[in-house]
């Protein structure tokens, strides 16, 4: 397991946008902005999570209810394959975003999938320790699986990143998180985006410059909370409060 990591509290803006505003968006980024190295050989890649959530249900509760302050756990995968899992952390604090991640080995997902979180008490790293006490004091377990295909492009000054996030779907009640072929559904309209931007301490002028007030005002938009909403409402359980505009 990794040791300690820096982290950094980071901006967060979102924007739920059409196929014709991404396609005139895309077309500036790829001009000005580096593709994500990720993304090769293809123009996007393929991201699932598998989210935590206590008996309380706090996670969906809180984002639903707008608490300024809240936090959720996730393990993390990309293009279905366990070569690299992560296992992170994502706090909200009004607009910013603090993300702490460390990596696991494929053992390790496994025992924590099956509910065996045991091993996590003498973990190195402070995060997978703090997990564990949510498990023992909360009943933290996995509650959904969602997964989408994202489009990024990335700036060094200011650390800007941002992303298209495409073809958002969810689990429907298989706990298989590493099956390629996962059963799920869409969750949001195919030419739908969400576009995020994400970046330190500024976001340099001229980026800034790039997006046209048509794409305002910014979304509440959770993909967690969207997802797990749906999933309690087809299987019959009802949710904290169904949103009217994904909040």
């Amino acid at each position: 397991m990794a040791g300690e990591k820096e982290i950094q509290l980071r901006h967060e803006l979102k924007y739920q946008i059409d196929l014709l505003q991404y396609q005139v968006l895309q077309r500036k980024l790829i001009t000005l902005l580096k593709p994500d190295p990720n993304m090769e050989p293809k123009s996007r890649y393929n991201i699932r999570n598998l989210y935590f959530d206590d008996f309380r249900e706090t996670a969906l509760c809180d984002k639903q209810s707008g608490i300024y302050k809240r936090k959720k756990y996730r393990i993390r995968i990309y293009n279905h394959s366990d070569a690299l899992i992560k296992f992170e952390r994502k706090t909200k604090i009004h607009q910013y975003i603090l993300k702490e991640s460390t990596k696991i080995t494929r053992g390790e997902a496994d025992k924590i999938l099956s509910g065996d979180y045991s091993f996590l008490a003498k973990a190195k790293d402070q995060l997978l320790r703090d997990f564990y006490l949510e498990t023992r004091c909360n009943l933290m377990h996995p509650v959904t699986i969602v997964e989408y295909d994202r489009e990024a492009y990335i700036y060094p000054i200011g650390n800007v990143r941002i992303t298209f996030d495409t073809d958002l779907r969810m689990d429907i009640g298989s706990t298989s998180f590493f099956d390629s072929n996962l059963c799920t559904i869409s969750v949001i309209d195919q030419p739908a985006r969400i576009l995020e931007i994400k970046y330190n301490d500024f976001l340099p002028q001229y980026i800034c410059g790039l997006f046209p007030n048509t794409i305002r005002p910014q979304s509440a938009f959770g993909k967690f909370s969207v997802c797990r909403t749906q999933q309690k409402c087809q299987t019959g359980h009802s949710a904290c409060l169904i949103p009217t505009r994904y909040e």
